[in-house]
């Protein structure tokens, strides 16, 4: 398999464009179109499916979805930057049928901590290795040798000082308390220390449009594990997203070859 199609969906913004599967750069310009106002399930799914038409890729090409929210068996469980319907909707389910195919839907932190641990920071790395985003709040995607463990939530984690990680370190809050770069760097690394303690890393990567300045505070940073900025920028969302549509279509047709095999063995 040497190409996949990966689709990012944004509170402003929903992008998509095949991927080079071996290289992990997008094919041609990524096409993107405004989120809908109303950002229901169905608005959005006939949006994506706007984006996949326009590349018209051939019906054996995975498709991959990133949403930003957690995707749990197929369901979403909570949403924040799109419409309240999208709680309780089994997503794999809505986008097979607005597309027309099997598609794979996973956490956007996910997706573009997958795609940096593939194709870019991280790459040639086996793991275990955490990429964190730094914004608002503190997203977290985390990779063991090639394998993802979805869904994780680390910026929510409780640090020492009684204070959640997010709300103690995430670039909103730098910028909201008029931190210097020493005085966010001491609570990053708070942050980070917690992260080493339980997960003993190989390599942490850092994301978010903060990571552009990098040179400002992870020189300041002490930790046991290298600490790099990511490198995919933009692209990361649709680069996961497309890696992991592949792997699972790389799955789903292993567990169909077995399956048929135990069939034939069976007539024998």
């Amino acid at each position: 398999m040497k190409t996949a199609f990966g689709i990012d969906i944004g509170g402003s913004g929903i992008k998509g464009a095949p991927v080079n599967l071996k290289t992990g750069s997008l094919i041609g310009k990524r096409y993107r179109i405004p989120t809908p106002e109303v950002s229901t399930p169905e608005n959005v799914a006939a949006t994506v499916k706007k984006i996949v038409d326009h590349f018209d890729p051939s019906p054996g090409i995975p498709v991959g979805v990133a949403l930003p929210a957690p995707v749990i068996h197929g369901e979403v469980t909570w949403m924040a930057n799109l419409h309240g319907d999208w709680v309780g909707t089994n997503v794999e389910t809505l986008f097979r049928t607005y597309l027309g195919r099997d598609v794979t839907v996973v956490n956007d932190a996910d997706a573009a901590g997958y795609g940096e641990a593939e194709y870019g920071a991280a790459k040639g790395i086996p793991g275990p290795i955490l990429v964190t985003t730094l914004g608002t709040g503190i997203g977290s995607a985390l990779v063991v040798n090639h394998e993802l463990v979805p869904n994780t939530e680390f910026g929510h984690l409780t640090l020492p000082n009684g204070k959640e990680a997010e709300h103690w370190a995430a670039s909103s809050v730098k910028e909201r308390e008029g931190l210097s770069w020493e005085e966010w760097a001491a609570r990053l690394e708070d942050v980070y220390s917690q992260f080493e303690l339980l997960l003993n890393l190989d390599l942490i990567i850092v994301g978010g449009g903060i990571s552009k300045d990098a040179n400002n505070f992870l020189p300041l940073l002490k930790t046991r594990a290298p600490i790099v900025p990511a490198t995919l920028k933009n692209s990361a969302g649709i680069i996961g997203a497309a890696a992991l549509a592949a792997r699972a279509a790389r799955i789903r047709d292993l567990a169909e070859a077995q399956a048929t095999a135990t069939k034939k063995k069976k007539k024998r």
